[in-house]
This record gives C-alpha cells, sequence and structure tokens, in this order.
C-alpha cells in the first residue's frame, strides 16, 4: 500500500560547517568552558566560519537548459556540500581551508534524471560526488585532486519517499534520499520500523547507510544495514538494475553485495525494499559498574555468548564513563537495554545482569521498562517509587547521562575544535581473543604520538560499541590541545599511528564508518588483492569515464 509522502518539517538551520543544528552549538563561553579541560588550549575560540570569507569561484561548467532545474551554484549550497562532518572537516572549515569546492549542486527526485545527469556528466568529465545528509567522517562527500574538469555535488535528499509498504512481508520499498526522521515518520503510522538508529540518524540517510555499509545503535543481533535489505535498485553511468526481492537466495554471488559499501563509486543507490520490524513496546535498561576493566570485558563476552541478545551492550572505560557522567569513582560501566514487541523484557536484563555481576560487577542499577514494570533485579526504590541502584541513586542515572552525552557530543567536539583542540573517534572490530591487546595497544602508542606531536597530555579513552559472539567494535576517543594551524597535520600522524595499530593486530581499518578517502591505505592493506582486481574490472563496467566519487575504494 503506498506510504504517507509527509515527513517531519524541521525549520531548523543546519550548520553549513559543523555537525547537526546551528543553535545546538556550543557558544563561546561553554567552548571556553571545554577547552578548560585540555590543558594547552587556545585563551578564546576561533570565530564560527562564515560562507562570505571563502573563496567561491564561478562554476567551471554549465549544465545544459534540460537539466538546468536541478541544478543550483547558490555559494552557500556549495559550501554545504563540500565537505563531511569529521574533525578535519570542521577544523579545516575554522581555519578558512574548506578544500575544492563543488561547482554545482544537483537535486534529481527521480531515477531518470540521475541517470540523465549522470550522462551528462560522463561526457564533460565532471566528477560525480554522491551526497545524503554529508554526515561522512571518513572523506566520503569531497573531492581531492584536479583531474576532473569540474565537480557535481548529487544531492539526493528530493527523493524521500516511503513508496510502498507491504505488511504482509513486512518490509518497505524506500527512497534513498530519505533523512531517518523522514523515514520513520513514514512508518510510523503502519506501526513498522526499520529500526536502524546511528548516531547521526537525524542528519543521515538511507542511501548513505546503504553505501557505507552504517552500523546502527544497537549492539548485537542486526547491527549493520546490510541485515535489513531485501532488494535494490542503482543507477549506474552503464545503465540501471534493480535486484530480486527476495527473503533470501543461494543464487550465485549476491547483486546487492556489490553496491552496499560501494560508497557510490560504482552506482548510485537510488531505492531499496527493506526489511520492516513491529515498533517495541516492552523497554528496560541498567547498568552496571565494575572495579576492572578486564573483567568488565569478561562480562560482555559472557553476554555476548548467550541467547539474551541485548539491544545496549555499550561498555564505558573509566574514561569514557566519566566523560559521559556516568561514572566519577575511576569505574568502568556497563550499559545494558532490551526492547521487544510483544512481550516484557525484564528477566532478559535480569539475566545479564546476574552475568555482569558474576564477572565482577557491583552496584547494578535496577531498570526499569517503558510501562512502567520494575526489574526484579531492582531491590532498592528511590522517592516516589522509583527504581534506584543498590548506593541510593536513581536506578536510570547512568544510562539516562550515557544517552544525553551520546546524543550531544559531536556538538561537543566542535566546540573542542573552536578551541583549537584535536579531537575525534575512529572505531574498528576484533576477535574475542585480541580484543584486550588491542585496546591497550592502541591506547599506549596513540597517547604517545598525540602527546609527542603536541608536546600536551593527551586522552585517549575506549567504549565497546557492537558486540558479537566472536568478537568486538572498540571505538576509541582521542582528545589532546593542537598547536594553532597545525591541527590537520597533527590528527593524520595520529590517525596513522593508529591504523598501524589496528593493521598489526589485524582489526578492521572501520567497523561502520566506511572507507571514504581518509580510510584508503588501511583499506588496501585489508582486502584480498584478487579482490581488488575484481573491484577495479567493477569499475571500468560501471564507471568507464571515472566519474563516480573518483579516489572512493579504488583509483
Amino acid at each position: 500500500m503506498p506510504a504517507s509522502p509527509s515527513g517531519p518539517v524541521t525549520s531548523r538551520t543546519r550548520s553549513w560547517w559543523g555537525w547537526g543544528y546551528t543553535d545546538a552549538h556550543p557558544d563561546d563561553a561553554e567552548c571556553v568552558a571545554l577547552g578548560a579541560l585540555l590543558p594547552g588550549t587556545l585563551g578564546r575560540p576561533l570565530p564560527v566560519p562564515r560562507v562570505a570569507d571563502l573563496s567561491i569561484g564561478r562554476p567551471g561548467v554549465t549544465p545544459p537548459t534540460a537539466l538546468a532545474h536541478l541544478v543550483t551554484a547558490d555559494p552557500g549550497v556549495r559550501a554545504a556540500h563540500a565537505m563531511g562532518k569529521a574533525y578535519r572537516d570542521v577544523i579545516r572549515a575554522l581555519r578558512g581551508r574548506p578544500g575544492r569546492i563543488p561547482d554545482l549542486v544537483a537535486r534529481p527526485t527521480d531515477d531518470r534524471e540521475v541517470a540523465d545527469l549522470l550522462d551528462w556528466a560522463g561526457g564533460q568529465g565532471v566528477a560525480v560526488i554522491p551526497f545524503g545528509g554529508g554526515s561522512s567522517v571518513v572523506g566520503g562527500v569531497e573531492y581531492r585532486g584536479d583531474a576532473h574538469r569540474a565537480v557535481l555535488s548529487l544531492d539526493l535528499t528530493s527523493m524521500d519517499r516511503v513508496l510502498e509498504v507491504d505488511t504482509v512481508s513486512r518490509s518497505a520499498r524506500i527512497q534513498s534520499g530519505a533523512l531517518g526522521p523522514v523515514l520513520e515518520a513514514q512508518l510510523r503510522p503502519h506501526g513498522l520500523t526499520l529500526r536502524h538508529f546511528p548516531q547521526s540518524f537525524e542528519f543521515s540517510t538511507l542511501g548513505g547507510w546503504l553505501a557505507t555499509r552504517a552500523g546502527g545503535h544497537y549492539a548485537t543481533g542486526r547491527t549493520h544495514i546490510d541485515d535489513f535489505v531485501q532488494s535494490l535498485s542503482v543507477v549506474t553511468p552503464a545503465g540501471p538494475g534493480t535486484s530480486w526481492r527476495l527473503p533470501a537466495s543461494g543464487a550465485g554471488p549476491s547483486p546487492d553485495r556489490l553496491f552496499l559499501g560501494s560508497e557510490g563509486a560504482l552506482g548510485i543507490i537510488t531505492e531499496a525494499w527493506m526489511r520492516l520490524q513491529e515498533r517495541p513496546h516492552h523497554k528496560a535498561s541498567a547498568s552496571v559498574a565494575f572495579a576492572d576493566f578486564q573483567q568488565a570485558l569478561e562480562a560482555v563476552h559472557a553476554i555476548a555468548r548467550s541467547d539474551l541478545s541485548p539491544a545496549n551492550c555499550r561498555l564505558l572505560d573509566p574514561g569514557e564513563a566519566l566523560l559521559s557522567g556516568a561514572s566519577h569513582d575511576g569505574s568502568s560501566v556497563l550499559v545494558l537495554g532490551f526492547e521487544s514487541a510483544t512481550s516484557p523484557v525484564d528477566y532478559r536484563l535480569a539475566s545479564a545482569m546476574d552475568l555482569a555481576v558474576a564477572h565482577g560487577g557491583r552496584g547494578a542499577h535496577g531498570g526499569y521498562n517503558e510501562r512502567g514494570g520494575h526489574s526484579r533485579r531492582s531491590a532498592h526504590s528511590g522517592r516516589g517509587g522509583t527504581p534506584a541502584a543498590h548506593g541510593g541513586a536513581p536506578a536510570d542515572t547512568a544510562v539516562s547521562a550515557w544517552r544525553s552525552t551520546f546524543l550531544r557530543m559531536p556538538y561537543l567536539r566542535d566546540g573542542l575544535a573552536r578551541m583549537g583542540a584535536v579531537v575525534e573517534t575512529f572505531e574498528t572490530a576484533a576477535t574475542w581473543d585480541r580484543v584486550p591487546s588491542l585496546i591497550d595497544a592502541v591506547r599506549t602508542e596513540v597517547r604517545s604520538v598525540a602527546s609527542k606531536a603536541t608536546g600536551h597530555p593527551a586522552t585517549v579513552n575506549c567504549r565497546l560499541t557492537h558486540v558479537y559472539p566472536d568478537g568486538a567494535a572498540p571505538y576509541f576517543t582521542v582528545a589532546v590541545a593542537g598547536r594553532p594551524g597545525d591541527e590537520v597535520r597533527i590528527w593524520d600522524d595520529v590517525k596513522a599511528a593508529a591504523s598501524d595499530v589496528l593493521h598489526r593486530y589485524r582489526a578492521t581499518i572501520t567497523h561502520h564508518h566506511a572507507v571514504g578517502r581518509d580510510h584508503r591505505p588501511g583499506y588496501d592493506l585489508q582486502r584480498p588483492d584478487p579482490f581488488a582486481l575484481a573491484l577495479r574490472a567493477a569499475k571500468d563496467a560501471l564507471d568507464p569515464h571515472r566519474i563516480l566519487n573518483p579516489g572512493v575504494l579504488i583509483d
């Protein structure tokens, strides 16, 4: 059945240079307060950059009359499509060096218009950079180099409809430019959800998730967008194609797998049939503190091997726990969450907490579900009957503190960047036998490189974002005061050191943030040579003029 075309509408202004909405950015006073946390930062924040201060030339190419209505050369729009939202993007904008700004920005509304734009670009030698929400943190939506006559940013957010919902098979056909909130708003009347909520949910699109094999918020089970794909429609310079809509198939290599994670280098994903789920009605959450991080890792490993399948199983080391407000006593904190559309989940939460306590967890916080029922681990109640921690604090204090900081963190990073700090994250995944030593090596070696590069003490924190029976995904945060004007080079050096550690431990260069341009050296080392040969052949066949996202995945 057709879905409602309307999604949430907001009048808030997106930042062209930083994360999210401009009205959510830290003001100057908050920036100064943030800078005080890192010795050696600037005395006052860098000014908020203005598009008017950028040198934006005239477009190097003019679209044909038939496509002119799809294209704009507005300087503000072009600047907003020049980069993603990585630290190096933010600091380059703050320093007035955003890199190559696209000549034009196109907003097609259907597959035919996408094909027409690709045909024109191919004939004119114009590079085409696919663009969804612009939330890339790996250099995935910018052009580097000078091999093309001009650069066209292909913004797909006008293709944002849920076109069809199949309630019998519980799936939907969705255009790739739908932002997370727009997509979910159209599914909500059907009582269904895609249940894919990355941190960038507000500012990223279905097509972006598919093209980058994005990971969602949920820690176990279906963690990557791959798991929800039923069928893809793709427009390439060589022509369009749509895979069959199937629950499963053993018919040769999967055509969908060719384009999942292809980052727009092989074609433009325009639609997808996606598997949906009923919206959850039962939720419960809790937290457990650990004096020893190694014991906490063992607890998470035990939970991951069980059949409990927590929606959230996020382990914060002492630094991350302090940063989020989940703990102030040097403890590591495990945040647990469960949900279900059909049955209460309190018993699953209680079982997971029992496993955590058996591995050294202490001060277990009682959980609660959204219907008001207490978890059976809630041994005490606070004022007003609120489930409470054994120490007397409200039961959801650590969980709520972590959730609030999780959503706010990208804005705080930008505030620290204005103070001249080098603040960025990277993530990986490895099998359980290597996870503890990998975390130790990253902390030690990356901290040493960052400190030597800046002359200031560096902080390297770690959390586990996703866990599997056979491994886990550590996610690291690096923070150190930079040297004015040299922040990008410092981060590139730190990133190179981190990548060397990951390669040495045979940990992936990225678990869910894609390859882009920043991860290319690590990706080239990770992939097998025969696969690289096949990928080059696919690029030659599907993109003969080499216009699609040049420099991503393959040269």
